[in-house]
């Protein structure tokens, strides 16, 4: 069973940035692909971006250019920076992770998600 904690939601005005933290436990993280997800109130849910084991990334449309994800092996954490925040990016941002190795293979988990309110 893979834990996922996610942080750094907030209210922020157009143009600001967030840096969101998903701290994983439960499973060796160096097994884990783990990704941002978000969902927008009546929207289905999307992928922002992702990181494997070994550092590489896959981007959502929805924040290309504008979103840097990145991965701490030794604190076991993700990060989402994300810059030129605009209202359309209003949603609760969930991290997910993918076991990779030989145990669980193939399971996903969900964080409970954090809560990102951009202002006009």
């Amino acid at each position: 069973q893979v834990q996922l904690v996610e942080s750094g939601g907030g209210l922020v005005q157009t143009g600001g940035s967030l840096r969101l933290s998903c701290v994983a436990s439960g499973s060796p993280f160096a097994n884990l692909l783990i990704g941002w997800w978000r969902q927008a109130p009546g929207k289905e849910r999307e992928l922002v971006a992702q990181i494997s084991a070994g550092y590489s990334t896959n981007y959502g449309d929805s924040m290309k250019g504008r979103s840097t994800v990145s991965r701490d092996h030794i604190n076991h954490t993700v990060y989402l920076q994300m810059n030129s925040l605009e209202p359309e990016d209003t949603a609760i941002y969930y991290c997910k992770a993918t076991v990779t190795g030989w145990t669980n293979y193939g399971m996903e988990f969900w964080g409970e998600g954090t809560l990102v309110t951009v202002s006009s």
